[in-house]
Formats: C-alpha cells, sequence, structure tokens
C-alpha cells in the first residue's frame, strides 16, 4: 500500500513554521540580532525560510496527484463561484499591500503613523489576502495533500500578523499598541466599531487592479504552477521578499548618508 503523501508534505510545512517562528521568537532573535546585526539576522532568517518553504513545495509538487480525493468544491457551481472571487479578492488585496509598503509600520524601517488607505480596512491585507487565496484553494483542492498544504498556508497567513504584532509592541511599545488600537486585522472591523473610516481615494486602486490581473494570468498557467518540481514558486517566494529586502537596504543606506551629511554639516 502506497504511503500518504500528505505526512511528508505536512513535515515539511512544520519544519517551515518552527524555523520560521522560533528565529523569530525573542529569546532567539534578540541574541541573533545582537551578534549579526539587523541586516544580518534578516538574511538568516530569509534563507532559512526559503530552504525550508522551498523544500516543502518541491515535496508537494512531487506528490500533487497522489494519495486520497480532497473536497473539490470546485464540482459545485455556486461554491467554485463564491471560492473564485475570495481568491481574486484575496489576490487584491495581496497586490495592494505593497502600494505603501515603504512607510508601513510593517516595513524594516518601522515608521508608525497613521493608518491610511488599506490600512483602514486591516492592518495586514498581505496576510489577510493569502489567507483568502490559500483558504479558497483548500476547499478547491482535488487531493488531500493540496487541501493540507493550502490549509496550513491559510493557518499560518493568520497566526503571523498576529505575533507580528505581538513583537513589534513589546519592541515599540504605546506608538505600535496606539496604531492597533485604531486598526484591525479582519477587514472592516474596525470601520464598522467607529475606530477607522474608509477613505475611497485613498485606497491603491492601481495595484488592486494588478492583483485582480496577476489572479487571471496566474488563473492561465494555474496547471503548470508546480512543474518542475514547484521552481516557478519557490522562485517567486525568493525573489518577491529578496527585491523587498534590497529596497529596504538601499532606503537604510540614504537614511544613513543623509543622517551623516546633516551630522557633518552641524
Amino acid at each position: 500500500m502506497e504511503p500518504d503523501p500528505t505526512f511528508s508534505v505536512a513535515l515539511g510545512f512544520a519544519l517551515f513554521t518552527l524555523a520560521h517562528l522560533g528565529l523569530a521568537w525573542p529569546p532567539v532573535r534578540q541574541p541573533l540580532v545582537a551578534r549579526l546585526g539587523r541586516w544580518g539576522f534578516s538574511v538568516l532568517f530569509s534563507c532559512t525560510a526559503w530552504l525550508t518553504f522551498g523544500a516543502t513545495i518541491a515535496s508537494y509538487a512531487r506528490h500533487a496527484h497522489e494519495g486520497p480525493a480532497g473536497l473539490a468544491l470546485g464540482a459545485h457551481p455556486v461554491a467554485r463561484a463564491a471560492l473564485i472571487a475570495a481568491i481574486v479578492l484575496g489576490a487584491a488585496l495581496m497586490a495592494g499591500a505593497f502600494a505603501r509598503y515603504a512607510s508601513s509600520p510593517y516595513s524594516l524601517a518601522g515608521n508608525v503613523r497613521e493608518p491610511r488607505g488599506l490600512e483602514r480596512v486591516t492592518r495586514h491585507p498581505f496576510f489577510v489576502g493569502s489567507a483568502l487565496v490559500t483558504a479558497a484553494h483548500a476547499l478547491l483542492a482535488t487531493r488531500r495533500v493540496g487541501a493540507v498544504l493550502m490549509a496550513c498556508l491559510a493557518l499560518f497567513s493568520l497566526l503571523g500578523p498576529v505575533l507580528q504584532d505581538r513583537k513589534l509592541l513589546a519592541l515599540r511599545g504605546e506608538p505600535h499598541a496606539a496604531y492597533l488600537a485604531a486598526t484591525s486585522l479582519l477587514p472592516f472591523v474596525a470601520i464598522a466599531a467607529g475606530r477607522q473610516r474608509l477613505v475611497w481615494r485613498e485606497l491603491p486602486w492601481a495595484t488592486l487592479l494588478l492583483g485582480v490581473v496577476l489572479a487571471w494570468l496566474l488563473r492561465a498557467v494555474h496547471a503548470n504552477l508546480f512543474d518542475h518540481s514547484g521552481a516557478y514558486v519557490i522562485a517567486a517566494f525568493v525573489v518577491g521578499p529578496l527585491a523587498i529586502l534590497l529596497g529596504e537596504l538601499r532606503r537604510d543606506r540614504r537614511a544613513r548618508r543623509r543622517a551623516t551629511l546633516v551630522a557633518g554639516s552641524s
């Protein structure tokens, strides 16, 4: 009897989660930051995530069409339409998160400020979007191995921002506490509670539309996304965060140069 491939994929994701959360745990993170510096730690953190997540995706790619059947709700027209709508909305939120990321409280620069744009709707549009995309895929998956992987990603997408906010609250104190009080993780909760208001002109319409277009393009190549042991997905997981990291590094260097010039002229 063939072993259920779900176990190997779940084990790979568990290793990714333990490594990711373990390095972010303050008793582990703080000594590493002190030894490696902020940027050195960021490189270590990113490389560990790339390796463990890449191994998980490669394992899934090998077993994507094996094992017991999943829920496969795509066979039901109403459920399929609702889940595809959730995926498109999630993709739009994920793209929209990058519209003002450089000035976001969650960038490495850590600029805590008044919420704007999508932050009024949810302070974590990328994670919420990721949760929508992966949860919908878990229900659409035709094999249990795919459903388990996507469900794990959905849970991680919801747990990640909660832990990130706890970490930043401990590091920044009152400024981040005020930001949390004025926003919500779940979309529209802060608006419904009267702590925030929706400002249509602040929404990043161009990047939201870009997310919809990307969702359509990915649907067109959906059948081949995990070809070559998942190389395309792994590359996207590496290139996206790497671009953010390099952008943050350039901004940090420019800020240091400006500070040096100001100090030299005073």
